[in-house]
């Protein structure tokens, strides 16, 4: 399929560049994804933590900003209606629906004049919710951390793979967390690329030093899938916990009780410490406005370079 004329995903998000920060629970907040928006890419807030007012309270702190920004509405994590609701009267213009089928949700999303993506791991599941009027796709490889498909397959195969087959704007997630992960998804049939590890070890990001430090210090294969043989599969950080959990091939109901002393108090075994492969190229916590003219310089610099092979007809 021929490549669009405009960036789709610009046109729906109104960023000014085509990064993306993924919605982790509790971390995605005002805090990170103003830094984020601000910063030229489009901040996420999420809603996956279950604290509904907390996050209808972020969502409205973050609409005064007069920033780009969006929100994750994750299916299966929704105790019940109140979110979407919120959501559809907040004049929130862009939402990214995930865990579950967005089915019931397309409808009054875009009746509210909201944009939605939808987060898929499968081909199947891509051509379902094209099928059921999604606007675009997040397409989620194995190599990302948090939530995934126990059937991992790689971002450079499932993104040709949805591509062939669908023409709504693709966002690659997975694997992503520079320039040169942003030109190979662009490369594929991406419009756009979301960050998740590299956003979560930024300098404003709201997690402790130490869960920072993990990820600085962490090498391509310093993270397992765990829960393999139940559901929900995650990848995350190898420690002493996860290694137990990776032994037995399943994970106890209460792994994630903890989450928060992880993330705020850095007991680095108190749960599971989402994370993807991309720890073994991050080396330095940045800012969000250096994370994203970094990799905007680098993906420039290397088009420019496949542009000039293209020119020439020359392969370097």
């Amino acid at each position: 399929m021929t490549a669009p004329a405009t960036n789709r995903v610009l046109a729906h998000t109104g960023a000014r560049y085509p990064i993306i920060q993924a919605p982790m629970g509790w971390i995605a907040r005002t805090q990170l994804a103003s830094a984020v928006s601000r910063a030229g890419g489009l901040g996420i807030i999420e809603t996956s933590s279950g604290e509904t007012a907390n996050c209808q309270a972020e969502i409205t702190k973050m609409s005064a900003l007069g920033l780009p920004f969006g929100v994750n509405l994750p299916i299966r994590f929704l105790k019940d209606d109140a979110m979407l609701r919120f959501v559809c009267a907040s004049g929130v213009k862009f939402v990214t629906t995930s865990a579950g089928s967005p089915a019931k949700f397309i409808a009054p999303l875009k009746d509210a004049g909201i944009t939605v993506y939808h987060a898929v791991p499968t081909v199947d599941a891509a051509l379902k919710c094209v099928d059921a009027g999604i606007d675009g796709l997040v397409v989620e490889g194995g190599e990302g951390g948090g939530f995934k498909n126990p059937e991992e397959v790689s971002t450079l195969v499932l993104l040709q793979a949805i591509r062939a087959q669908v023409d709504v704007p693709l966002v690659a997630a997975g694997g992503i967390c520079d320039g040169r992960g942003m030109a190979a998804a662009f490369a594929l049939g991406a419009e756009a690329v979301q960050m998740g590890t590299r956003f979560v070890s930024c300098a404003e990001s709201p997690v402790h030093a130490n869960y920072k430090n993990a990820i600085v210090d962490a090498g391509v294969t310093s993270t397992w899938m765990l829960n393999t043989k139940a559901s929900p599969c995650i990848r995350a950080l190898k420690s002493q916990r996860t290694q137990a959990i990776h032994e037995a091939g399943l994970m106890p109901a209460d792994s994630f009780a903890d989450i928060q002393r992880v993330y705020f108090d850095g007991d680095m075994e108190a749960a599971p410490a989402l994370a993807g492969q991309t720890v073994g190229l991050i080396d330095s916590v940045k800012t969000a406005q250096q994370i994203i003219d970094d990799t905007v310089a680098e993906f420039f610099a290397i088009s420019q370079r496949m542009g000039a092979l293209a020119a020439a007809r020359s392969f370097g």
